[in-house]
């Protein structure tokens, strides 16, 4: 026993004195050859479809990537049928359908090519499917020593059946986008992953709940804010996956929802994440990013009173 004592409080003082040497250092990191990024996350929502070309920059750089000017990017379904993206800003390229027009059909395969500085580079994806959003609920839960009480939504939608759906949820309160690393929602058929056996479900509560954005409350340290109150509106998107999309985007939450502090410690070490585009030249340039296509349902509430709470 007085061995097991000595132990734990050598390791105890081991901890501390670590946690106290805390120093602010600035590494030297060798710098890489800037590389283009395609980000090209195409759907079937009415309106124009945006596809961005950046630069990658240094691990420590404070401002937003430079955008690629001078590109020709097309994309190209397999019936032949060709959509220009013309270039609205440096970096932005847009296509605009005509009248009612939307981009897509669901099933069909596209192909994506971005031609610059005497380069091309390729992507393919196809047009998933997606579950209609049933309804949205509101309901209250009681205080907890690390929350007052809360009015928390849920979302309510079947998984469609046939195995290999994905899916990444959005969601916006009050029309402003949730997007912390913490709020990014994916989803295998219903569930988190391929192994979870979750067809033509509905979506497990994890994944229903997850649209309610949990904040600090500036006015008591440790306790956290309700989600929604009366007057707040929810807007749920599900949009559609390829199976690599929803790889990468699992590999981006890993990057970027880190735990910091000493955690840190213990938490996967950085590292590069998938990409599926191709320079046609495999001695050419690197290129990085994703391209996808992808249906995309929603549907939206207003939390007009305590009535609207369900089981009041």
């Amino acid at each position: 026993m007085v061995r097991i004592i000595r132990s734990f409080t050598v390791a105890s003082l081991v901890a501390l004195a670590l946690m106290g040497c805390e120093d602010t250092i600035f590494p030297t990191l060798r710098e890489a050859e800037p590389v283009l990024v395609v980000d090209a996350w195409l759907t079937n929502k009415p309106g124009p479809q945006t596809i961005r070309l950046t630069r990658t920059q240094p691990y420590f750089e404070n401002s937003l990537p430079p955008g690629v000017g001078g590109a020709t990017v097309t994309v190209t379904d397999q019936n032949g049928v060709v959509y220009p993206f013309v270039e609205t800003a440096s970096g932005v390229y847009e296509w605009t359908p005509s009248g009612s027009e939307v981009f897509g059909q669901v099933g069909l395969r596209y192909d994506l090519s971005v031609v610059f500085g005497g380069e091309t580079f390729v992507a393919q994806s196809r047009m998933g499917r997606v579950p209609a959003i049933d309804s949205i609920t509101f309901f209250r839960e009681e205080a907890t020593q690390f929350a007052d009480e809360q009015y928390l939504a849920e979302f309510w939608s079947v998984d469609p059946k046939g195995p290999g759906d994905a899916y990444w949820i959005k969601f916006f309160k009050n029309g402003v986008r949730m997007n912390k690393p913490s709020e990014l929602i994916t989803a295998f058929d219903a569930g988190f992953s391929r192994g979870g056996n979750f067809d033509s479900a509905n979506f497990i509560v994890p994944i229903r709940r997850a649209i309610n954005p949990f904040d600090e409350d500036p006015a008591n340290e440790g306790q956290f804010l309700s989600p929604y109150s009366v007057g707040d509106s929810v807007y749920v998107e599900i949009n559609a996956l390829t199976e690599a999309s929803f790889n990468f985007l699992n590999e981006v939450r890993i990057q970027i929802d880190r735990p910091g502090g000493f955690a840190e410690l213990f938490s996967t070490p950085l590292a590069n994440v998938s990409t599926n585009v191709a320079n046609t030249n495999a001695n050419g340039s690197k290129v990085v990013g994703f391209f996808n296509v992808g249906a995309v349902s929603g549907l939206g509430r207003r939390f007009t009173s305590l009535s609207d709470l369900s089981g009041e």
